[in-house]
């Protein structure tokens, strides 16, 4: 196995730890940031996911760079981002940082786009991620972030820019999702 499919794995191993964080209570202690209290195994669920993010970049970029592209990484990589963004997300509806019909939105979106990537697949075409899908998907990861983290350092502004940021991911992942559609209507054209 390479390097950016052990990369891959590991981020997909990172997330039942992630989970744990966050879902079991654990008395570690808090931190006050503007007000609020940041438990501190949010802080480290955070740290968690920021690495989980940053693998996924590398693993791309090892994977393109020495030609390590290979069937595992292409099935494994993006079903890793999905897995844990989707539980990010679910994380944060569970601990009420989050609108659950956001979180419905955004993973419906992701659903949707795999289906359709799987019906290309299946007609042995490649579906690229557009401009679109690359800032939709930096939207999400910033808006998880600052969400985990109780908007820290902006909470000691009181500006509320998780969720800013989290509308802002869902704006970017339904025009995304909706142009994805429009530009590969094609795939679902039958050719009989």
């Amino acid at each position: 196995m390479n390097l950016p499919n052990k990369l891959t794995i590991s981020r997909i191993c990172l997330i039942p730890l992630f989970i744990i964080l966050l879902s079991v209570p654990m008395d570690l202690g808090a931190w006050d940031i503007g007000g609020a209290k940041l438990p501190i195994t949010h802080f480290i669920a955070a740290i968690i996911f920021i690495f989980a993010s940053t693998t996924d970049w590398v693993d791309g970029y090892i994977a393109r760079k020495y030609n390590l592209i290979t069937n595992l990484g292409k099935f494994l990589d993006p079903l890793a981002d999905k897995l844990l963004v989707s539980a990010a997300l679910i994380m944060l509806v569970q601990m009420e940082l989050a609108a659950a019909w956001i979180v419905i939105i955004i993973i419906s979106r992701e659903f949707a786009v795999t289906g359709l990537r799987l019906v290309a697949a299946g007609e042995g075409i490649v579906l690229a991620a557009g401009q679109m899908g690359k800032l939709k998907t930096a939207t999400q990861m910033i808006a998880i972030i600052l969400l985990l983290l109780h908007n820290f350092p902006f909470s000691f502004i009181n500006f509320p820019l998780g969720t800013i940021m989290l509308y802002l991911a869902l704006l970017f992942t339904v025009i995304s999702g909706v142009d994805y559609f429009i530009k590969n209507k094609h795939v679902m054209r039958d050719s009989k």
